[in-house]
């Protein structure tokens, strides 16, 4: 057997219309358009569209999906109270699991038709925003907020998570950052939910096993890795003395490098413009300059270019958001990429059953007895 390189890299492992990337050329693009095009022009919800059914939507496709979304946002009875019970427990333990629970209480669960699946689609996306946002509301003692019907789900995510309807540029800036965060071919968590799917499990324990895989530090926690590192680093003057320390003590630098891009992170550049503008905007701007002059300093001393987490780490600071949301918030946005590739997984299926390149002592060993071991 050929030995492959470590953590598949390299290895083609699915055929796949959804997402494109050349990590030397820094591009990156859904069905075909482009990251940039779709950050400058779509709306969270074009995209979700897009991304399931591989076009964009006419106006009335889109709002039908709207409807369908804003219809699907409320939460089981039995999901609430569940989260009202476990208001010390980490976020993304507790949406790995609220999420899990909604099977309970969906009677299309365990039909696998596509015309169910894609129903299953509709609440999830709906829901997952719903669970992190009454979360957070019930763990700090906070009435719980109703959806406001003729609010997008970029800004009903923030007017239900803080109780205040964001202004237009507030909106627009998490709008594009749930674009942004939306698919990223075969990474990690989308891998664990299509090996799921592959199964033919229901779509519940696929993203389930997506979110688990997104928990860890090495895929969706580093962005709260980066933002905890800009507070300690304090000032903008002494931002360089502190990625100093850092490198010299061996300690990583979080929000830089990234395993498919050997250029700029095309998601980065558009971050860092609404890092600046929210900053100014909220009185943060001194993250934005931080942020700055240590990605210069990575740039220059490493060559290490800033990836997705480095910049959108200070936008949601900035926005107000907890840090211990901030991958809760990476998982709703990438819930409607693994919705799709689990809906194109069953449509295509079969079952994700790699090799392993053994290492291990070698075959025919002989039986001893236990007496004599």
């Amino acid at each position: 057997m050929a030995v492959t390189g470590a953590g598949l890299e390299g290895v083609v492992a699915a055929e796949s219309r959804i997402c494109y990337i050349d990590g030397g050329a820094g591009i990156l693009s859904y069905q075909g358009y482009n990251i940039h095009t779709l950050a400058e022009n779509a709306t969270f919800e074009e995209v979700v569209y897009l991304l399931w059914h591989g076009r964009l939507p006419k106006r009335s496709e889109l709002d039908a999906l709207k409807a369908a979304l804003v219809e699907n946002r409320p939460i089981p009875a039995e999901v609430a109270a569940f989260l009202k019970n476990v208001s010390r427990a980490l976020p993304m333990d507790v949406l790995r699991t609220a999420v899990s629970m909604l099977a309970l209480y969906d009677p299309l669960a365990h039909d696998n038709s596509p015309e169910a699946n894609s129903k299953k689609a509709v609440k999830l996306m709906a829901q997952t925003a719903t669970i992190v946002t009454t979360f957070d509301r019930l763990r700090n003692g906070r009435e719980v907020v109703a959806g406001d019907p003729r609010l997008g789900t970029a800004a009903n995510f923030l007017y239900t998570l803080t109780g205040k309807r964001p202004d237009d540029v507030m909106e627009r800036a998490f709008d594009i950052a749930l674009i942004l965060h939306a698919d990223h071919e075969l990474n990690a968590s989308t891998f664990a939910a299509r090996v799921t799917a592959a199964t033919l499990s229901d779509i519940y324990s696929a993203v389930t096993s997506a979110i688990g895989a997104l928990k860890g530090p090495l895929h969706g926690g580093a962005n709260e890795d980066v933002i905890k590192m800009l507070l300690e680093a304090g000032s903008a003057d002494k931002a360089i003395e502190h990625v100093k320390y850092r490198l010299a003590n061996k300690m990583k630098v979080p929000g830089f490098g990234h395993r498919v891009y050997r250029t700029t992170d095309p998601r980065a550049t558009h971050l860092k413009s609404l890092s600046e503008e929210i900053g100014k905007r909220t009185g943060q701007v001194d993250l934005y300059q931080t942020s700055k002059l240590i990605e210069q300093h990575m740039k220059e001393s490493k060559n290490l270019n800033a990836n997705v987490d480095f910049y959108s780490a200070s936008t949601y600071y900035s926005l107000g958001i907890p840090i211990d949301l901030f991958t809760p918030i990476f998982a709703v946005s990438r819930m409607s990429g693994w919705t799709a590739h689990i809906l194109e997984q069953y449509h295509n299926n079969r079952l994700i059953r790699p090799r392993a390149e053994y290492t291990g002592a070698t075959v025919g060993q002989p039986w001893v007895d236990i007496d004599a071991r």
